[in-house]
């Protein structure tokens, strides 16, 4: 991934934050049958591995080889930003679209996992993040569905690990224009209905006295 210094982002809880607030990521890898990409929720557990499974009748746990590399792409935020939500535009007119965006990219060895525990613990660690979430403390849990029922869908999965061995993170967020043109891009954003984006732009802005 290209990364100009100024969108290069290196803050260890930034990325993590970035990986937890957009779970859903694109697991990528070369094989013999060439490019594979899945969409896949994933969750970094305690030893930095991102834990995650995938249907045992999808090919992709046949396709990549055991201990291969991966890469796991998580996308935030992201929105078009024109060059009218810059104020000097008026003055010379030099500007032109652009994207405003944050990702971040993990490397790693992937390992799946077939034996019931290992599928257990993935569900579980997934779904017990995202129920908290979503419902809180009366959320969904694995012990709430009938037994044969979990062992029936736990059959038709494969658990896999993926041990990160390095990360790139980019976060463009109009760093590299001057203070008058990111306050409006930042007010652009907004009023195009990309709030989440504004707000991640406007907690770089010096706070006022």
């Amino acid at each position: 991934m290209y990364i100009p210094p100024h969108f290069h982002e290196v803050r260890p809880d930034a990325i993590a934050a970035m990986m937890q607030d957009a779970p859903l990521a694109c697991v990528v890898a070369q094989t013999a049958a060439g490019l594979v990409a899945n969409h896949l929720p994933l969750l970094q557990g305690p030893d930095g591995a991102l834990i995650g499974h995938v249907a045992l009748v999808n090919d992709m746990h046949r396709l990549i080889e055991d201990g291969q590399e991966v890469l796991a792409i998580f996308r935030r935020d992201d929105a078009y930003v024109s060059p009218n939500f810059y104020p000097t535009k008026q003055e010379h007119h030099r500007h032109v679209p652009t994207w405003n965006y944050k990702v971040v990219h993990a490397y790693g060895d992937i390992s799946f996992q077939h034996d019931d525990r290992s599928k257990r613990a993935a569900v579980g660690l997934l779904t017990r993040d995202h129920e908290r979430r979503v419902i809180g403390k009366a959320g969904w849990r694995m012990a709430d569905a009938p037994t044969d029922y979990m062992e029936q869908m736990l059959r038709g999965i494969v658990a896999f690990r993926i041990a990160v061995t390095r990360t790139l993170a980019k976060s463009k967020l109009s760093q590299n224009r001057e203070a008058r043109d990111y306050i409006g891009a930042v007010e652009g954003l907004r009023a195009s209905g990309h709030e989440e984006l504004a707000d991640r732009m406007a907690e770089r802005l010096p706070a006022a006295d």
